[in-house]
């Protein structure tokens, strides 16, 4: 069975010191469903794996007993090209996901030429109750929509959760940062009109502020927003 095989694969690659500092960074996972297996090493083992004839049959095996079998989940959905599949993977999989760290790796390569149909997707991620799945909705609109195709819209819908969640807010908090360097015109405006909780305003201007994409004169005017 192919899951054993992965699993088999990834016991081989597993490094102790890893495991220990990834315990470290993921503390709500148990340090027993941490492998240890170093990120280059998943990447390379999901570029071979993707091409298997029978790779549905792990991807269909949810959920997953280990945090690197979640991370390679994730690195081998990146690599399908077919949008509608990797949407499909992608709603099977978020349900699965429990920690910011396999949520924030999430990156499928077929959304970005598709960007018109990933709006739509991301809508209802946004309107998720699961914290992870809320969280990458907001992670995708930070990848495609605040550069070339930049969709102002998406700061009410983000500035409008509500959570008491910390991955929620942090992901907030860092969307308004990436923002402020990026569109700044029209994101300071969120921050002028307090739209955000005061923990996670305050968080965004934090994280602006230790930014060297935002200036200096920037910086001191966000600081008069705390």
């Amino acid at each position: 069975m192919i899951t054993d095989e992965i699993r088999n694969n990834l016991f081989e690659n597993a490094d102790e010191d890893y495991k220990r500092f990834q315990a470290k960074l993921i503390p709500n996972i148990p340090s027993e469903r941490i492998i240890g297996v170093r990120t280059p090493v998943i990447k390379k083992l999901a570029k071979e794996y993707c091409k298997r004839a029978d790779i549905d049959g792990f991807l269909s095996d949810l959920p997953h007993k280990y945090y690197d079998e979640n991370n390679l989940h994730g690195f081998i959905i990146a690599e399908c090209k077919d949008y509608e599949k990797s949407v499909e993977y992608i709603n099977a999989f978020l349900p699965c996901v429990d920690n910011w760290a396999t949520c924030d790796l999430l990156k499928p390569k077929a959304f970005a030429k598709n960007r018109d149909k990933l709006k739509n997707d991301i809508d209802k991620w946004l309107c998720s109750e699961k914290v992870y799945t809320k969280r990458f909705g907001m992670g995708m609109v930070m990848c495609h929509f605040l550069d070339s195709d930049f969709d102002k819209s998406y700061f009410s819908k983000i500035a409008d959760i509500k959570s008491d969640e910390y991955y929620i807010q942090m992901m907030q908090a860092w969307f308004f940062a990436t923002a402020l360097a990026k569109q700044w015109d029209d994101a300071v405006k969120i921050i002028e009109e307090r739209r955000l909780d005061p923990w996670t305003h305050k968080k965004a201007i934090q994280k602006s502020c230790e930014s060297f994409r935002i200036t200096k004169e920037q910086k001191e005017y966000l600081k008069s927003l705390k």
